[in-house]
């Protein structure tokens, strides 16, 4: 052997040992924290623990620290083996249930072949198929046949890729379908599927009563001669139905086991009765006697014995068609014939039974489509034989393909499989084939063998009440008599065993939290509660009491889930999932779109009416998950489709802008959090929640100061909160946390950068910064608060997005009040039609809806005003906008002495504030003697607040709203502004600042400050408001906002909501030019409640044309 491959032993080092091979990870842990813990035992030369740490040995040393959250190699590979495939038994919630048994590892033969065979040959076959092939022909019934079996292989071949892709624990289409297109479709076909297994018991039952009533102990009758009247046999189906419901109810409830050994038997009878229909086919090559039948002239008779069928003097014919002496006018222009019933495959009636023979309600069953032959004339039906219900290709297709169904049967059982992965394909497509094969040649030997009028005697009443299959047999009827029944007994117990056990696991998944009591389970691990429900729609499906009426309706549901099956695997593979890797590899997709259109076509080929009630059942039960209770996550298909979707989508926005036609708000809140990490402002969102009549899209977003690699969980958790709270206040939309070194930064970087491709918000709503002069001079030495405000400002100016401020947020309605009054739009600038917008998507809501605009605009001495007035009328009706409106004529006035001395004291209170700034050691000392601290800085009263209100102290100032944040006390700070001298307004309150949050500092006591400040040395002297000559510029900003204000206050003092124009910030960054224009905006807002500013984006956003 070569060095290369030569295999060494390893010594281990003396006294040290390894962790074995799948040690598991709480061992681990006992390890790490016993033995690498500092201050814990003995440690060698290098500093290491003496005794190995069995979690990490020195080999993986590096990934110590990881093992407690990402478990070694060798521990998640063991954990695998001991991984199990299979959902948990009734059982398994129960801790004093007893255990149960290991399931047993069964191959394809036994796991997935034989239990198909036995589930999809069923009563249909022995009952109705010789009546479909002699109604609908040899060709279409043929075709009938084909069709459904096309349909089953196609669907088959979809699940056997689903079934493939992965471990599919014992769940049958529901788990399939419910992890390829999610909890809301699987839940849909999920109910879908219980409900068809249910129905299919309802029929199963009323199949095994017909076979018994019918055709082995007719005098069981309790309603009379059923030959005669059609509705006396089927309410004795209904009664003894009924009964046997109960029976196989008591058996399913007391011994599973009963049912699952009678499963053989009934597998067993099913084998037997096709073989000996065969045998008897062949037997009877030449034809027999056994079976004969009366023709009078092509019509069959019932309930005559041949010895009797003659047109004879005072005969029973004659007696019957002539009561009073005068004979029926058919009886007495034809003769009688006896034909023989089944002429065997030499005779060459094949040829006959070519063509279709399908009929209306009440038409004779007779040779041919002759009206003189088929149609009763009014007549009285005598003993001939007639249509019980109308028939058609489409009508044959609904009544045989319960025959098919039954292909679940093997992955129902994946759990109980060796390798579920090969058997399921492998039986279920052989079970179809060999299915498949039984139907297509049964329709041809029926068709070669039977009459066609004996055919189509769906009851067997021309030949005494006989089962035509049995007679057909070899060695005799009853083989196939008890045969078909009990194989339809097993396939009842069958069904009503599985469907129950559905429903517990369709509840165990909460997917639908009405259904929540049924995943309880017995002591003994039944799902006793399921079957109870499982009873009693059954029970409605036996009053039915017809076959023909429960096979159509349960072939919908069964369609239904075939049909999902198709699409989950057409969508799979259309879509390239990376987790798409079936092992079975002879699937394509336009195999499984062929049985998708094949089933839909089916469902209202059969049954429009029907179709209809399985789709809206399936799409009311969708929606139903959707809104209730799909919490579930499956990584299913559709959420594959929606990525496609949405990735299509964005390229196509990102063609260019959308029309103006097209624009609504697409909304970026930026959201302010408190110390707990929660929303100051809810409000907020439920502003945005009313704007979105609009229907686009809303991103909240907030920003947390700080390094994300330590702040990351508190980012987390804020994202939590915030996506809590639009669920709360009914916001769809998406969130973000962003944390940066800055809040301005963060603000900046989402105003930039949100959103993707064409799908960018293009609105922002941005919180009005309250309490903005207090944090000025308490952070004297840093940025003011309001600098982070004017720095978003600008960067959504930049970005050209619109802006809405609200102030006064807290004063907002919630989305549940509704409210009434006006809206008034102050509209001073055209901003692109948002002021115009904004007001109609509110009044969208129905907080907003009983609310009415009225729309004010300002006119200046050279403008007309009754001609604007008449345009802005045509504007708004051409924007078919209802709104009230008026011009406000607003005068050339000079400017007054309050507005000059506002601008004055706006003057020094920035004066003082750059003194602050220019000495923070001054500033402290300063404000340690004019300030009563508190623990919270934001709560302190402004050193210039103080210094004004004392040398203010007698003057009185205008009125102006509290506004406060949530969880703000009750006092208030003041900052007091002289009166206009010209207004009555002698009883106004002082004027207050917005409070800021948690703001309860007194009101300042001047003679106190005196006191403190005994001389001149410890600040500098307060600058003399004479000595500061305000800025033109500055004047004449500060009189347009007293102006407009005055205007403003008048008119829409009491109205629900003020909508006006955000003015630009001033393109100077100097910090009084800033500190100027919030005052102005201040000042322009003064005395109202409730206040949104709108800025527009640069481009209009409503037209007048279509």
């Amino acid at each position: 052997m070569s060095e290369r491959f030569k295999v060494t032993k390893f010594d281990e080092p003396s006294g040290k040992t390894y962790k074995n091979y799948g040690a598991t990870s709480a061992e681990s842990d006992v390890e790490l924290k016993g033995k690498l813990l500092p201050d814990s035992g003995d440690n060698d030369e290098h500093g290491l623990p003496a005794q190995k740490d069995k979690g990490c040995d020195t080999n993986l040393y590096l990934y110590h620290e990881e093992i407690e959250d990402r478990p070694r190699a060798a521990t998640f590979l063991s954990s695998l083996a001991d991984y199990s495939n299979t959902i948990p038994t009734a059982s398994a919630a129960d801790p004093d249930a007893v255990k149960p048994a290991p399931p047993a590892r069964m191959g394809t033969l036994i796991g997935v072949y034989l239990p198909c065979i036995q589930n999809i040959f069923g009563v249909i076959l022995f009952i109705r198929l010789t009546w479909v092939v002699g109604t609908a022909g040899a060709i279409q019934g043929f075709l009938i046949v084909l069709t459904c079996c096309c349909t089953t292989m196609l669907t088959a071949i979809s699940m056997s890729a689903i079934a493939t892709n992965g471990v599919v624990p014992a769940g049958g289409s529901y788990f399939m379908i419910g992890r390829s297109l999610g909890p809301e479709c699987g839940g849909a076909v999920g109910m879908l599927f219980y409900t068809g297994t249910t129905l299919a018991a309802a029929m199963y039952i009323v199949g095994a009563v017909e076979i018994v009533l019918t055709y082995m102990a007719p005098w069981l009758s309790i309603f009379g001669d059923f030959t005669k009247d059609p509705e006396a046999m089927y309410n004795n189906f209904r009664v003894y139905g009924t009964g046997l419901l109960l029976v196989m109810g008591m058996v399913v409830f007391v011994g599973v086991k009963f049912v699952n050994k009678f499963a053989t038997i009934a597998l067993a009878c099913v084998i037997l009765s096709i073989t000996a229909v065969y045998a008897g086919i062949f037997v009877n090559f030449n034809g027999n006697s056994n079976l004969q039948m009366c023709i009078l002239g092509k019509r069959l008779l019932k309930d005559i014995h041949i010895s009797n069928c003659t047109k004879a003097p005072k005969g029973e014919l004659e007696q019957l068609f002539c009561p009073n002496k005068t004979c029926d006018p058919y009886y007495a222009a034809h003769n009688v014939s006896i034909v023989q019933g089944i002429k065997g495959l030499s005779s060459g009636v094949f040829f006959d039974n070519l063509q279709d023979s399908f009929l209306q309600l009440g038409q004779y069953i007779a040779y041919g489509k002759e009206p003189d032959d088929i149609e009763q004339m009014e007549r009285p039906t005598y003993n001939q034989v007639y249509a019980d219900l109308t028939t058609t290709f489409t009508i044959l297709i609904g009544i045989f393909f319960p025959s098919v169904t039954g292909i679940m049967a093997g992955s129902n059982r994946s759990g109980d499989l060796a390798d579920a992965q090969k058997s399921i394909p492998i039986g279920t497509i052989c079970a179809i084939l060999t299915t498949s094969v039984v139907y297509l040649s049964c329709v041809l030997l029926f068709a070669g063998t039977v009459d066609n009028l004996l055919l189509r005697d769906k009851f067997g009443q021309s030949i005494g009440g006989k089962l035509v299959v049995a007679n057909m047999a070899w060695p005799n009827q009853w083989v196939i008599l008890v045969g078909s029944f009990l194989s339809t007994l097993g396939a009842g117990l069958q069904s009503l065993t599985g469907a129950p056990r559905l429903l517990q696991a369709i509840a165990k998944d909460e997917i639908i939290p009405f259904l929540a009591p049924f995943a309880v389970s017995s002591s003994r691990g039944e799902p006793t509660r399921a079957l109870l429900l499982t009873m009693a729609i059954c029970q409605c499906g036996i009053l039915l009491g017809n076959v023909d009426i429960l096979a159509p309706l349960l072939s919908m549901f069964f369609l239904m889930c075939y049909g999902f099956v198709n699409l989950a695997c057409a969508l799979q593979t259309l879509l390239k999932t990376p987790n798409w890797r079936p092992r079975f590899k002879y699937y394509h997709w336009s195999l499984s779109l062929a049985g998708l259109t094949l089933c839909i076509s089916i469902m209202f080929m059969t049954s429009w009416f029907y179709a209809l009630i399985a789709m809206g059942m399936a799409g009311l039960i969708y929606k139903y998950i959707e809104y209730r209770g799909a919490e579930k996550e499956w990584g299913d298909g559709l959420r594959g489709l929606a990525l496609s979707a949405a990735r299509y989508s964005l390229l196509r926005l990102e063609q260019g802008p959308p029309h103006t036609k097209n624009w609504r708000p697409q909304v970026l809140v930026l959201a302010k959090l408190n110390n707990e990490l929660q929303p100051t402002y809810r409000k907020m969102l439920a502003f945005a929640s009313q704007l979105k009549a609009g229907k686009g899209l809303t991103v909240c977003v907030s920003v947390v100061p700080g390094d994300f690699t330590r702040r990351a969980g508190e980012a987390s958790t804020a994202r939590q909160n915030l996506r809590k709270c639009m669920d709360e206040e009914k916001l769809k939309g998406f969130v973000d946390v962003l944390v940066t070194p800055t809040i301005s930064d963060g603000l900046s970087h989402f105003v930039q950068t949100c959103g993707l491709g064409g799908l960018k918000p293009n609105t922002v709503i941005v919180g009005w910064p309250y309490g903005w002069r207090h944090s000025e001079e308490l952070e004297a030495s840093s940025l003011p608060k309001w600098h982070g405000f004017l720095h978003t400002v600008r960067a959504v100016t930049a970005a050209r997005m619109a802006m809405l401020v609200p102030k006064g947020i807290n004063f907002f309605p919630d989305s549940t009040e509704k409210i009434s009054g006006n809206i008034d739009i102050w509209w001073i600038v055209h901003d692109g039609g948002m002021l115009m917008l904004l007001p109609f998507l509110l009044k969208q809501h129905r907080t907003w809806k009983n609310c009415k605009m009225r729309i004010f605009t300002v006119a200046q001495m050279e403008d007309n005003s009754i001609q604007m007035k008449k345009d802005l009328k045509m504007f708004l009706y051409q924007l078919r906008i209802e709104a009230e409106v008026e011009v406000v004529e607003m005068t050339d006035s000079d400017i007054s002495a309050y507005t000059y001395e506002r601008t004055l004291m706006m003057e020094q209170r920035n004066q003082m504030l750059r003194e602050l700034r220019l000495n923070k050691k001054e500033t402290l000392g300063m404000m340690q003697n004019f300030v009563d601290y508190r623990e919270n800085a934001e709560e302190k009263l402004p050193l210039v607040q103080a210094i004004v209100d004392h040398h203010h102290a007698d003057v009185k100032t205008a009125s102006k709203v509290r506004f406060a944040e949530p969880g703000s006390g009750g006092g208030e700070t003041a900052d007091d502004a002289p009166s206009p001298p010209l207004t009555d307004t002698d009883d106004k309150d002082k004027d207050k600042d917005d409070k800021c949050e948690g703001g309860n500092s007194p009101p300042p006591e001047p003679e106190k400050h005196k006191e403190n400040n005994p001389n001149g040395d410890a600040i500098k002297p307060k600058p003399n408001m004479s000595d500061i000559t305000p800025d033109e510029g500055t004047v004449r900003r500060m009189h347009t906002a007293v102006k407009l204000n005055e205007v403003i206050v008048t008119r829409s003092h009491d109205a629900q909501l003020v909508i006006l124009n955000l003015p630009g910030p001033p393109r100077d960054t100097k910090f009084e030019r800033e500190s100027n224009y919030m005052e102005f905006l201040e000042v322009l807002t003064e005395g109202l409640e409730k206040v949104l500013m709108v800025r527009g984006g640069g481009r209009e956003v409503i037209t007048i044309y279509s």
